[in-house]
């Protein structure tokens, strides 16, 4: 299991990696390029080698890459359609470029139209993105439910995938405060394993290579994105325990991606908390 959190890139990217050491990072998840904006970053060859030098000097087995927010597959506005594409592409390339175990997007939003319609364009989109592309996975994250947002539960999910092509490629992202606030109970192991079983059923856990691991502000089935601090939410410390002590995600990138304890930003402190929780669940496991 592989414990980090979302870093800069200010600098270059490879300064993602010293900040990422800096804190005790296993993984780190960056951004390609402003997350709010549809410029892109300027990177070549010259900067995705040193990059991948800085990871090999380091303690940091894997990166991910998250995809701009603005990005939305499923829209049915030609303009904004041909820019996330683009955009994806981008990404895509990039994260072949640094050896990325693959890039996070949130699969976009069907406002007041029609979800199946939506998933369909969405399903194009994605296609596209991989045609266009080698060498990195495109990973789909799970959504809090907001809206018209594809991707709140396991069968939404299984149809973004499906819609896409079933790629090797297509995998799975998710995220524990989404979990919690799109309806599905992850507060205790055995509720985990619940979700999990149905994940594997609906979506297979073969899809599975990253997760994001944050505590919710909100309740179960509030629909709303926002972040705790690890336990102090409403997942709360023994759902934080069961995510970080979980065998089916062994050997993943586990991201934490905020608020830490400190405020806004992750410290070493909040990775510190992390594998606590860790050498806490493995050893109730045991017991």
């Amino acid at each position: 299991m592989l414990i980090g959190c979302h870093v800069s890139t200010a600098g270059g990217l490879h300064e993602a990696v010293a900040r990422g050491e800096d804190i005790g990072c296993d993984a780190i998840q960056i951004f390609n390029q402003s997350p709010r904006m549809w410029k892109p970053t300027a990177y070549g060859e010259e900067d995705f080698a040193r990059f991948r030098d800085a990871m090999a000097a380091s303690r940091i087995q894997e990166v991910v890459i998250h995809a701009v927010y603005l990005i939305n597959c499923a829209t049915d506005d030609p303009a904004l359609r041909e820019k996330s594409l683009t955009s994806l592409v981008q990404a895509l390339t990039i994260g072949a470029g640094i050896g990325a175990a693959g890039v996070v997007l949130h699969p976009g939003s069907a406002k007041t139209g029609d979800v199946g319609e939506a998933i369909a364009r969405c399903g194009d989109t994605l296609r596209e993105a991989l045609a266009r592309t080698a060498g990195c996975d495109l990973l789909l994250e799970d959504t809090a439910g907001t809206g018209g947002t594809l991707g709140r539960s396991f069968g939404e999910l299984s149809a973004l995938l499906e819609a896409a092509g079933g790629d090797e490629r297509l995998g799975l992202c998710l995220d524990s405060c989404h979990l919690l606030a799109s309806g599905y109970d992850v507060r205790t192991a055995e509720a985990l394993t619940a979700v999990l079983d149905d994940c594997d059923e609906q979506v297979g856990l073969d899809r599975l290579r990253c997760l994001h691991v944050n505590d919710s502000q909100t309740g179960l089935g509030s629909n709303r994105d926002r972040h705790a601090p690890l336990g102090e939410g409403e997942i709360g410390r023994e759902g934080c325990v069961a995510f970080f002590s979980e065998p089916r995600f062994e050997g993943l990138p586990m991201i934490f991606e905020g608020p830490g304890v400190e405020g806004k930003g992750v410290v070493a402190r909040d990775l510190e908390i992390a594998r606590e929780m860790r050498t806490e669940g493995l050893a109730t496991r045991a017991s």
